[in-house]
């Protein structure tokens, strides 16, 4: 059943402003979640506008069906991972576009879910999947890898301080099945409450990437999608945590630099060319009010780049336009050269 009044996604206006939504654009939504962002997209682009919309997680799909009807043909939902982000504008001829969205993370169809144990606040199957197709799960890994493995996830995926506690924990308390169990291990791991954060806050997170292979994803990703952005097309990444905010942050400097050799060499030898712009060169957080209103966005992390075209591209454009030329031209001149047939007359 659709609610009455909608989420508002974390910061709505700063993604659109930052897409440069235009008028008749195209744009792709590769988190859709429950549709907040996709629905100002369509009222900023309206007339014309165009919006592909990925999920992995299919009920986030159906929600986003219900809220964006209004829309009609003018959106296309898919539900699948990002990491298949080509293979998907190809296969529906969505390309180029001109902004491309990653808002990261759980939404809030996920996190107030009870199904799937994205949550330590209430008693639910340790899931933790995004799409219920996968095969692993967050009850697999606590319950099947050795205490090494356990506390190598909770550390390198959630910088847990307290990993080896809470994996030797973990290990002497299964078999654990819900969520309300593993929180309560790690309570009792690292003790209770201080400030603002769960003691499990970190642990769930670490879980969730390592069953969504989210880090991974997202690296082959962003690199498809710099491929399928038009010439000033955008791309926007909002994080919310800084695993995924690193990632991010080393690819935008990368891809916006027109050198990449080490810090050492004295001449370059990469011959790397900027493909992209940093339009933010520092990071966009919430504002206050937001933060307020909402305490989930207060990690929001936003970064935007815009796409440019390098000298290799500017080559083969160059290149296949010369060749068209020839092509019309040639064409135009055997046309031309071609003797024109004699005419006969009817009158004898």
């Amino acid at each position: 059943m659709l609610p009455s009044s909608f989420h508002i996604p974390v910061m709505l206006s700063e993604a659109i402003e930052s897409l440069s939504v235009k008028a008749g654009g195209r744009y792709i939504d590769c988190t859709i979640g429950g549709g907040g962002h996709a629905a100002a997209i369509m009222q900023q682009s309206a007339p014309g506008g165009q919006l592909l919309g990925i999920d992995a997680d299919p009920k986030a799909i159906q929600f986003a069906k219900k809220r964006l009807k209004e829309y009609g043909s003018s959106i296309l939902l898919i539900n699948d991972n990002f990491i298949n982000l080509e293979s998907i504008c190809f296969n529906n001829d969505f390309e180029p576009v001109n902004g491309i969205l990653f808002d990261l993370g759980l939404s809030s169809l996920q996190l107030n879910g009870s199904s799937r144990g994205f949550s330590f606040q209430s008693e639910a199957p340790l899931d933790m999947r995004f799409n219920p197709n996968q095969s692993i799960t967050a009850a697999n890994i606590i319950n099947t890898l050795t205490e090494a493995e356990i506390a190598e996830i909770i550390r390198d995926y959630g910088q847990e301080g307290n990993y080896r506690r809470i994996a030797s924990y973990i290990t002497k308390e299964r078999p654990i099945k819900t969520s309300l169990k593993l929180a309560q291990t790690v309570v009792r791991a690292v003790g209770s409450r201080r400030g603002k954060i769960h003691p499990a806050t970190k642990t769930f997170q670490a879980l969730r990437i390592a069953v969504n292979n989210e880090l991974e994803n997202l690296e082959l990703a962003l690199k498809q999608a710099v491929d399928l952005l038009g010439f000033e097309g955008r791309l926007v990444v909002i994080s919310y945590h800084s695993l995924e905010d690193r990632i991010v942050k080393r690819y935008f400097k990368r891809e916006s630099s027109n050198c990449i050799c080490p810090p050492k060499v004295i001449s370059c030898t990469c011959n790397h060319t900027a493909r992209l712009r940093l339009i933010n060169k520092s990071v966009t957080k919430p504002c206050l009010k937001e933060v307020k209103a909402n305490p989930r966005s207060r990690s929001a992390r936003l970064r935007v780049v815009e796409r440019v075209v390098n000298n290799e591209e500017w080559f083969v454009m160059a290149e296949r336009l010369c060749f068209l030329g020839k092509v019309k031209a040639g064409g135009r001149i055997g046309m031309l050269s071609q003797k024109e047939p004699k005419k006969t007359s009817l009158v004898n």
